[in-house]
This record gives structure tokens, sequence and C-alpha cells, in this order.
């Protein structure tokens, strides 16, 4: 590549929008002797798929990407491009007469070298009940432990660098051998392929309709400011229709030679596109994610929703469960594996706790999920919450309520109607401060809110019935929530 000629390339490729392509599909069975890392049948809680009328079949995708870079405008150019192998595990229903025609993409996260499909993890139940599919793709900083793990079916899997002969201001030590700006456009192409209908792609014989994005990491914001215009099919529609967003931060680096979006750059927050995009904050997350966060938005350049869940910690059990490799695997990948399947971290809590089994924030991401469905299908405008009030000054802090639960914000039964304190945090090292646990009340506060069972029962019911219909929750979470209450207190 001869660096002297970007600056002329630059302006050629940004005059004009190129349509996304569809990269060849190889279809990777599972076999007695090599099967998927994070197959739904090797994780923590093992899922048995087939019951359900699912089935799990991994693909490598291959085809060139660009590589991108940020314009002083805030807009991006494509500066050199390179071949590609990736995998994508795909979950789908068996028959295609139950496919909803919704498909969710996940980017795994890859925090500790091998894919966790942490949002999988949380919405399956809600997938697997509306027919819908998901699609797990790698990244990068997983490339590594997928080798690892199986060498001979991971061979080809590659980010090569097709500039390592350029200049690297945004790294020490010069280019790095994989780049991981290639990334992007990968992500643009599953798309394309799951649309495209073609022969030998991932979804062919299912009539996909809508496509969404999700993760929790700073991926998603750099995609959606940096790529998603970019991000054309052969019908002059966007790549995704919407995105489902856990826990706005800040973008991830765009280029393996660039440094990062600064905190305080515009480009850190969501900006307005033409597709739908709903965040959902934990009640833990929101005075870390206060420099990213942004008004909701109604219009069709840009219509924006950010749900902050009361009452709920940054993470807990749902997110390990279904989405976290198996132990065997996790030391097969990457050497070694943090705690139990129980505590999946190296310290404990001071005093121990236990990870939470709270359904909220599983439940939390059902509804941002059907809301964010709606919107883009039938443009059904979602409900719109009040944002948490937050103290003035140098350090904010969220205001709380009298049971401990901040003001403002999505409520739930459990906080509307409170039996216990469900703390945002723990002491403890490391993941404690992001881990919550239960402080009940005091028997004689319990009969003073609720003097008999059937009355906090009652109570908890009728809110159930408020927020289903607000949605603030879906009916089928509606029923599991009162189906619970009735194995407790009875009709």
């Amino acid at each position: 590549m001869n660096w002297k000629l970007v600056p002329a390339l630059v302006c050629g490729i940004t005059a004009a929008l190129a349509q996304t392509p569809v990269p060849k599909a190889t279809l990777v069975p599972a076999t007695a002797d090599s099967r998927p890392l994070g197959a739904a049948a090797q994780s923590l809680q093992p899922l048995d798929l087939a019951k359900a009328g699912y089935v799990e079949e991994e693909f490598i995708l291959s085809g060139k990407a660009n590589v991108y870079d940020w314009l002083g405008s805030g807009s991006v150019a494509r500066t050199v491009s390179g071949p590609y192998a990736d995998r994508i595990l795909v979950r789908r229903p068996s028959n295609p007469a139950r496919f909803s025609g919704t498909v969710v993409v996940e980017l795994m996260n890859s925090a500790r070298r091998f894919d966790w499909a942490m949002m999988w993890s949380y919405l399956h139940d809600h997938l697997m009940e509306n027919g819908d599919a998901w699609v797990g793709v790698t990244l990068p900083g997983s490339v590594a432990g997928l080798q690892k793990f199986n060498p001979s079916r991971y061979a080809s899997l590659s980010f090569a660098n097709p500039a390592l002969d350029a200049p690297c201001p945004g790294a020490k030590g010069g280019p790095p051998a994989a780049e991981e700006g290639l990334r992007w456009d990968v992500l643009s192409q599953v798309a394309a392929a799951l649309k495209s209908g073609a022969p030998n792609e991932p979804m062919t014989g299912f009539k996909v309709q809508f496509v969404y994005m999700t993760t929790q990491t700073g991926d998603l914001e750099t995609y959606i400011n940096a790529v998603h215009s970019q991000a054309v099919l052969a019908n002059n529609k966007p790549a995704y229709d919407g995105y489902l967003v856990k826990n706005p931060t800040a973008p991830a680096r765009i280029g393996g030679c660039t440094a990062a979006v600064p905190r305080t750059d515009p480009r850190a927050i969501i900006k307005d596109i033409n597709v739908p995009v709903v965040a959902v904050v934990a009640q833990g997350e929101v005075v870390g994610s206060l420099p990213f966060l942004r008004p909701d938005a109604d219009s069709p350049q840009g219509r924006f929703r950010l749900y902050e869940i009361a009452g709920a910690a940054h993470i807990d059990k749902f997110a390990y469960d279904t989405g976290f490799p198996s132990i065997p695997d996790e030391i097969a990948a990457v050497g070694s594996a943090q705690g139990s399947p129980e505590w999946p971290f190296n310290a404990m809590c001071d005093p121990p706790i236990p990870l939470s089994e709270h359904p909220l924030l599983k439940y939390s991401y059902n509804a941002a999920l059907a809301n964010l469905d709606q919107w883009a299908r039938k443009g059904t405008v979602p409900p719109k919450a009040v944002r948490m009030q937050v103290t003035d000054g140098p350090t904010p802090a969220l205001i709380l309520d009298e049971y401990g639960y901040a003001k403002g914000g999505v409520r739930s039964p459990w906080v509307d109607v409170p039996a216990a304190t469900y703390t945002t945090s723990s002491p403890g090292p490391g993941t404690c401060a992001e881990l919550g646990h239960v402080i009940p009340f005091a028997p004689d506060r319990l009969k003073a809110l609720y003097p008999t069972p059937q009355d906090y029962a009652k109570k908890m019911t009728l809110d159930v019935d408020t927020l289903v219909k607000a949605r603030w929750f879906t009916e089928s979470d509606g029923k599991k929530m009162k189906a619970d209450l009735i194995a407790a207190f009875g009709k």
C-alpha cells in the first residue's frame, strides 16, 4: 500500500456508498470429534435446543473488509482493505414456518479471550418463544482462544493486518499482526449474508425481515456512529434495522492504529441514525454511563430510547448460565477458568454473596427488544421513561427513595411493591462493586406495609398488570411473574 496515495483514495471512497457484499459462508458441521466452542449443549448451564424446536449451526464467513479511520468532521473514510475469515454461531427454528422473520446478531464478548454470548444468556427464552433467530459473531479478541480450543476446526480464521508496512501512530510497537478494524465490515457482511437468501448462506430458506445488533461492549457505539450509514444493502436499505444497547459506554477504537475516542468527544454519544436504537442501563450502571447518555428522540432521522432499570445491578447469574462455555472448554481455549459455575470470578465478595438470580434485568431486556422490534416493524412508538434523579456537582450520585431505590427510571413490581432492597453493589474486590445483594425488610416493616401476605401478593399482581399494559414487561414475562406469586402465596 502506498500511503502517500491514501488522501486521494479516501476522497474517492467516500464520494459514494458501496453496496455491502455478501460473504462466502461455509458450514462447519459438528461431529463426534469436532464441535463449536460455545455450543449451547456445552455451556455452563447446558441447553437442549432441539427440545425447543431449534438447531445450532456454525459457519465460517470469508470475504474482504475495509479498515476505517475518523475524519475531522466526525465521519469516516475507508483507508485500506484485506481478506478476513470469521466464525458465526447460528441458532434458529428447525421449521421455517416457526421463524418470526427477526434475527438478533450479538457481538460476543471477548473480555475473557473466548466467546461469551452474554445477551443470548439473557434473551434466549424470549427469542425461542417468539421464533426468532440468534447469530453470535466472533470478534478478533477471541480468535486465538478458538484456535487453541480446536486448531484444525478454526485454522482458517484470520483478521490479518493488510497494512503491516504502514505507520501506526495509535499502537505501541508498530502495526499489530491482526487488524481489529476489519471487524466493522465483517459485521455489515453478516447482516448481508443473513438477508441475502442466496444458496448456502446461513439463513437460506428462511425469510429474514429484520436484523438487530446487540452487545454490551463499546463496539456497538462505534458501529452505530461510524459504520451504520456506510452499510447499505443491494435494496438500498441499511444492513441493520435497529440496535439494542446494553449500557452505553465509551466507543471502541475504530482501528488497531487509531487512538480511542475521548470520553468527552461528541463521537462518544450515540448519534441519530435512520433506524431505532434502544439502550438499557441498570441502576448500578447509571452514574458511570452519564457521560454517554443522550435525550430520547422520535423523528425519522433519529429514534432513540433510554431505559434506566431501577433496582438492577450491572450483572447477574443470567449473564453467564447459557452464554458461558463450560469450565473444561474455557480451560481448553485460554488455559484457565475463573471460579466455578456458581461464582465465575477468582475472588469472593466480603462477606460472600450468591450471584443474583433475580429476573429483573432479564425481563427488562426482553421488553426492550420487543419494543425495538415493534418500532422497526410497525412504527409503534415505545414508552418513554423518566430519567433517574442524580445529584449535582463533580461527583454525581443517584438520589434514592426510602427503600434504597433510585428515584425515576423504569419501575418494576419489586420496586413499586418492595419487600426488600436489591442493592447494586457489594463490598469486596474486583467485580463485587458491580454485583448486588438482597437486604430483606424486617418483619415489622413488612407488616406495616402489607398486613397479610395476600395483601402483598394482590398489590404485586396489580402492579404486574399495570406495567405489562404500559409495555415495560412482555405479556409472557408478566405471566411468569404472576405464576411465581401463585406458587408462593396461592390464588
